[in-house]
């Protein structure tokens, strides 16, 4: 039965592929209705996590942050099932990659790329950019247990403009092929997901005592490769732009844990501009530290302050892509 049940999943996730983006769009709101009035999905964790990482804002402000999540949320889920049947050519309507060349300039400079981002705006669309790219692309995502149906979908989706998949676990080890050639490796992976609660890389994040996966750390740290983050701007319903920018060219020459450190700080600051396109109904702060682990300080100050005010100026004043 369950098994079945995956299967069905699957059929109506792509059988929504073939509706029209009016349509898709019309549902989304129909969805947000049902899911946020009717049967209040995951509304508990979502307020708890609002009201815990920002307690200066009145519950007026927290309330309109969760209905702006829950109507993105709609969305992303039809955007996310549209995917399935876009081409290459379709989705050059939908998402815009800005300063891709600095990426492609690092290949060029015989060097592979630790790209990361986070679960913010749509960064399922981001599979597309590889086609642009003169690296190997390296996805590195979470493998769905127990639901072949959907692992098979998903990784179908994911990879159909050429990338390839790579397990969380094996991601340190396929990282040592990043500076490797001819074909240099960018490898792509959002690092701001729940770790075990052993986790030894905990931080202040959002008000509140965070634990990060240690893998983007590591890899940068062993491979000394050019660690870049990715950006995803939402211009309009069904539109986006990515921006890339460097966080530094010789992690290895930075303090042990600077790349974690720059990552929150990066992550916090463009949550806190608008709140309502991460990811709130994720479990985030479900693990509480232990004594053992240690808190690692936050930096006194933003250093890539100015660099995101300029890219965010830029970006908001576009009206369409």
């Amino acid at each position: 039965m369950k098994t079945f049940s995956q299967k069905l999943t699957v059929a109506l996730l792509k059988g929504i592929a073939y509706l029209p983006f009016p349509v898709l769009y019309a549902l989304s709101d129909f969805f947000f209705v049902l899911i946020f009035y009717v049967v209040g999905y995951r509304k508990k964790v979502v307020y708890q996590n609002l009201r815990n990482s920002f307690p200066e804002k009145t519950e007026k402000e927290i309330d309109e942050i969760a209905r702006k999540y829950y109507h993105h949320f709609c969305d992303l889920f039809m955007e996310t099932a549209k995917f399935n049947r876009l081409t290459a050519e379709e989705m050059d309507k939908h998402i815009r990659y800005d300063h891709l060349e600095r990426l492609n300039d690092v290949f060029d400079q015989g060097k592979g790329v630790l790209l990361i981002c986070f679960h913010y705006n749509n960064w399922e669309w981001n599979a597309t950019m590889m086609q642009f790219l003169k690296h190997e692309f390296l996805m590195v995502f979470s493998p769905m247990k127990n639901n072949p149906s959907m692992e098979n979908y998903v990784t179908q989706m994911r990879t159909k403009f050429g990338a390839l998949k790579v397990p969380m676990q094996n991601a340190p080890r396929a990282s040592f092929s990043l500076n490797k050639g001819p074909n240099y490796g960018i490898m792509w992976l959002a690092a701001d997901q729940t770790p075990p609660a052993a986790s030894q890389y905990w931080t202040t994040f959002l008000t509140q005592e965070t634990p990060f996966f240690s893998g983007p750390q590591k890899i940068a740290l062993k491979t000394n490769t050019p660690v870049f983050f990715h950006y995803i701007h939402k211009v309009k319903r069904g539109q986006y732009v990515a921006d890339f920018f460097e966080m530094t060219p010789h992690p290895a020459q930075d303090g042990e844990h600077a790349v974690l450190l720059d990552y929150v700080d990066i992550v916090e600051k463009l949550i806190r501009n608008k709140p309502e396109y991460w990811l709130w109904s994720h479990r985030r702060w479900k693990h509480k530290r232990q004594e053992k682990q240690e808190l690692l300080p936050r930096n006194k100050e933003n250093r890539f302050e100015k660099q995101i005010d300029e890219m965010l100026e830029r970006l908001e004043k576009i009206e369409s892509i």
